[in-house]
């Protein structure tokens, strides 16, 4: 394996797992607090996400598309392995910029002890989109590590 397909596969893999971990270990927890905890842990987690995946999502997908355009003499299977890597690294980045972003936006904004009366509902959405995208970029990494094991 050559530079480019190890700093991708750190990269994606960080970027997946931390994505996917959030949405299947962590929020599951974060529902179960009260308001205040749960809007106020929200938005602390805004702060810490907020700081390393508006570099992390598009740098992976810079690198997973990279790494599929850049690579000589490849099967035909490692080569539609890295572009369907890139491709779910797209989506996740676009569904993180279109759905997740607005309302992480609004949610920095909320009072943790009187926020909207559809907070819930919001936060559901958000969710919905978070699965979506962990989804996404977990099956990603898994196409790219595939991509450079067979």
């Amino acid at each position: 394996m050559d530079f480019l397909g190890f700093i991708t596969l750190i990269i994606a893999g960080f970027t997946a797992c931390a994505e996917f971990t959030s949405y299947a270990l962590v929020h599951p927890i974060i529902r179960q607090l009260p308001q205040r905890q749960h809007i106020r842990f929200e938005q602390g987690s805004l702060k810490t996400y907020g700081l390393i995946m508006p570099i992390f999502m598009p740098l992976s997908v810079i690198l997973t598309l990279s790494f599929a355009l850049f690579t000589n003499e490849l099967g035909s299977i490692e080569l539609t392995s890295r572009f369907s890597s890139a491709g779910m690294f797209i989506l996740a980045t676009i569904i993180t910029i279109r759905y997740n972003v607005p309302i992480n936006k609004a949610i920095k904004q909320w009072d943790a002890d009187n926020p909207p009366a559809d907070w819930k509902k919001i936060r559901k959405r958000w969710m919905f989109f978070q699965s979506i995208r962990s989804w996404l970029l977990l099956i990603g990494f898994v196409l790219l590590c595939f991509s450079v094991t067979i």
